[in-house]
């Protein structure tokens, strides 16, 4: 190019014409994230939701959450796979909203890449789309953008918002949670997508390649790095719904690690205690921990353990609950119980953790082994 040919956008590195095409490549996918609420089609300047149900809720509270999925996207650029990563989004995002009782309703999603590949983006919105889909949220739209210069590529990070409804009156949180309710554990479907700046790191540290072969795993490293975060929402949902259990309160174990997220869900006076000997947490914890000698207390702190929600309840409901996850296909199990602080056993923990994320809450002490696999 000449110093006075003229600078056209596609010049510039912005291919509106391959935005087009991602548009039209995603639109099946996101045909099948649909709720009759939903107006209009795909490709409007906002997405437009039929609202008029609220009108007939007694004070209908309205609950927003908006998240990424961190490093986990190096995981599915290294490995050319995209289609997995839209569900990690969706439970970042949706399950967030659903700690308070609320539906999710809808959501938007956006992709910032350095070049559109139109198949690439539109794997990505059909992961996206499948994730709504087992929520029972409507995917309204999103936005594509092109960044050159500022991301290689072959780079793209993605986000997304989403909104929910709950009654006032069935909000769950702390003001329901007594001493003597118990803490249900659901298990994760492994890293989800919290911790991947410090798995990355111990992997390469390591010099482990994303295709080799893991035994403990029975798969690549690449497969189980890749693995799409479970999404909980409709399920957590019925188990709500379910008469004869009386959830008291949820909490996602995301960023931070269990004891942290569930302290964040407790009123001030109770702690609850945690007991490791419950449970024994899937290959890739250990592997992450002794690869790279991580400290348990910094392991708890980044990683689930195995462990993607909590539900407090009352003791008596915990069998029932526990049906109930079972018949949805989700391992659930009593991980440990809520005490008033002055009846809280101490047992071997070194830590109480308390204040997390800025909620002045109650309290939670992990004791305990796992037990060997």
């Amino acid at each position: 190019m000449t110093d006075d040919a003229p600078i056209t956008y596609a010049a510039a590195g912005v291919d509106v014409e391959a935005g087009d095409k991602a548009v039209e490549l995603m639109k099946a996918a996101v045909a099948r994230a649909q709720r009759p609420e939903v107006l209009g089609g795909l490709g409007g300047f906002a997405g437009l939701f039929d609202a008029s149900a609220l009108a007939r809720m007694s004070r209908p509270v309205l609950a927003t959450s908006t998240d990424g999925i961190g490093t986990k996207v190096a995981i599915a650029q290294a490995l050319d796979r995209h289609d997995t990563i839209g569900l990690d989004l969706v439970g970042m995002v949706v399950d967030d909203i659903v700690v308070c009782g609320a539906e999710p309703l809808f959501m938007t999603d956006y992709i910032a890449t350095g070049r559109v590949v139109p198949e690439r983006v539109a794997a990505i919105v059909s992961g996206i789309a499948a994730g709504c889909a087992q929520a029972g949220c409507a995917l309204v739209g999103g936005e594509t953008a092109e960044h050159p210069g500022l991301l290689e590529p072959d780079e793209y990070d993605v986000a997304g918002a989403a909104t929910g409804v709950v009654e006032h009156a069935d909000l769950l949180g702390p003001q329901r949670v007594r001493a003597g309710d118990v803490v249900v554990a659901l298990a994760s479907s492994g890293l989800h997508s919290n911790g991947y700046s410090l798995v990355r790191r111990v992997v390469a540290a390591a010099g482990w390649a994303l295709d080799r072969d893991v035994p403990e795993f029975g798969r690549t490293l690449g497969e189980e790095l890749l693995t799409p975060t479970r999404v909980y929402a409709a399920d957590l949902l019925a188990l709500v719904r379910t008469p004869g259990v009386d959830v008291h309160a949820l909490s996602h174990v995301t960023g931070g690690g269990l004891a942290a997220n569930l302290a964040r869900v407790l009123p001030g006076g109770v702690t609850a205690v945690v007991d490791r000997a419950t449970w024994t947490p899937p290959a890739v914890f250990g592997t992450v921990a002794a690869l790279g000698r991580v400290p348990r207390a910094d392991l708890e702190r980044t990683l689930n353990q195995g462990v993607g929600f909590v539900a407090v309840l009352p003791a008596e409901d915990a069998d029932e609950s526990l049906a109930v996850l079972r018949s949805r296909g989700i391992d659930g199990w009593v991980a440990g119980r809520v005490h008033a602080d002055e009846d809280a056993p101490y047992g071997d923990a070194v830590e109480t953790v308390r204040g997390a994320k800025g909620v002045d809450g109650g309290s939670v002490r992990m004791v305990g082994e796992h037990p060997r696999a």
